[in-house]
């Protein structure tokens, strides 16, 4: 990829890229969704305690918004190294190219980060509650969990992109360590 390359953001990359982002543009991956499917034990969490970050899984009739992020040609092989370093720390992501239909009408293919649910640290399906919970009390090398959601939803508020699930997740998760941190507070 010569040319340079995009990137589809859905999760930390979208307000933490840590590449010079060329352009970046509203953009929809279908047959996608964004769920808290991933057991963190580096970034987010820790072996004994792990958190829970974002990973994209494959469901059809499924849209998932999130940012296509442009690579100027002449960054995209530093860019596309740094990248594999960080999201295939554990191999738990593969990597994948995904169709995107970008706000502006723009169709381009974009490199991304897909969940793989054959992998140890996939836990697909955990009911809300138990997400919370989790997000609540995990911490790991890039702080703590419940800034990662956080972080993540003030971006898609931000950026004007609905995601209930996750708007849902950060509202519990608020209550639950306002309750904890009434006293350090």
């Amino acid at each position: 990829m010569h040319h340079g390359g995009w990137v589809f953001g859905y999760g930390s990359l979208m307000w933490a890229p840590e590449f010079p982002v060329a352009e970046q543009v509203i953009a929809q991956a279908d047959g996608w969704r964004r769920s808290f499917c991933l057991r963190s034990i580096q970034h987010r969490g820790t072996a004994e305690a792990p958190g829970l970050v974002l990973g994209l899984e494959a469901q059809p009739g499924h849209l998932c918004t999130g940012l296509a992020l442009r690579v100027e040609a002449p960054l995209w092989p530093e860019v596309h190294a740094a990248l594999r370093a960080r999201e295939l720390v554990t191999e738990a992501y593969r990597e994948a190219l995904v169709p995107l239909e970008l706000a502006d009408g723009r169709r381009v293919e974009a490199l991304t980060y897909v969940m793989r649910p054959e992998h140890w640290q996939y836990c697909g399906g955990l009911g809300i509650e138990e997400q919370a919970r989790i997000i609540a009390s995990a911490h790991g090398g890039r702080g703590p969990n419940a800034e990662y959601l956080f972080n993540t939803a003030a971006h898609l508020d931000e950026l004007g992109i609905p995601d209930d699930d996750i708007a849902a997740l950060a509202a519990q998760v608020r209550a639950l360590t306002a309750q904890r941190g009434s006293m350090s507070a």
